[in-house]
């Protein structure tokens, strides 16, 4: 039983098919969106091959890319939502203070005063910069934007990092509201 699941890191997912010639948008989570067509083969969560970049031009939030062995819309339109992968080996090394977003899930996210507020689950971006989505030991996970002040240290090798939530983490904006 290998650790390669562990080492794979998400890097695109499949949106719509794009034309009639077996196109799709692909929304990107690199540095820069066209560095996907420089991977060989793109693979699924379990480390499977998923698809191969034939060619690609640059789009609003990803890429327009041509696939291998796609020809047609309903080729394409089947591959809508496709998570995509690479291997962290494909990645350039990282600095000793630098580490990649796909390096935070998993990570305890702890006050300065060491109270525990839960792990990151997933690292988005929706337009308006990186947001880590915080899931408790209990209740509904919260968003946590990742930024110095939010998040002023980041310790890879303890497993953790040390946040300053927002005073007001409650998803319903009536709840503790005073009347004027």
């Amino acid at each position: 039983m290998g650790d390669e699941t562990h080492n794979l890191i998400f890097v695109a997912q499949v949106g719509a098919a794009h034309g009639v010639r077996g196109e799709v948008k692909v929304t990107t989570f690199t540095a820069d969106p066209m560095a996907l067509a420089n991977y060989k083969t793109l693979m699924r969560q379990d480390g499977s091959p998923a698809l191969t970049i034939a060619s690609a031009r640059p789009t609003k939030g990803g890429i327009v890319a041509r696939l291998k062995g796609v020809d047609d819309r309903n080729a394409a339109e089947a591959l809508r939502g496709l998570k995509l992968y690479i291997s962290r080996e494909s990645l350039p090394p990282t600095d000793e203070d630098e580490f990649y977003l796909a390096d935070l899930i998993g990570l305890a996210v702890e006050t300065a005063a060491g109270e525990l507020l839960g792990k990151v689950k997933t690292v988005q971006d929706f337009g308006a910069g990186d947001l880590l989505e915080i899931q408790p030991k209990a209740g509904a996970s919260w968003w946590l934007p990742f930024t110095r002040e939010a998040v002023p240290e980041v310790r890879i090798a303890e497993g953790r990092l040390i946040a300053e939530p927002p005073a007001v983490i409650e998803a319903d904006p009536n709840e503790g509201r005073e009347e004027d």
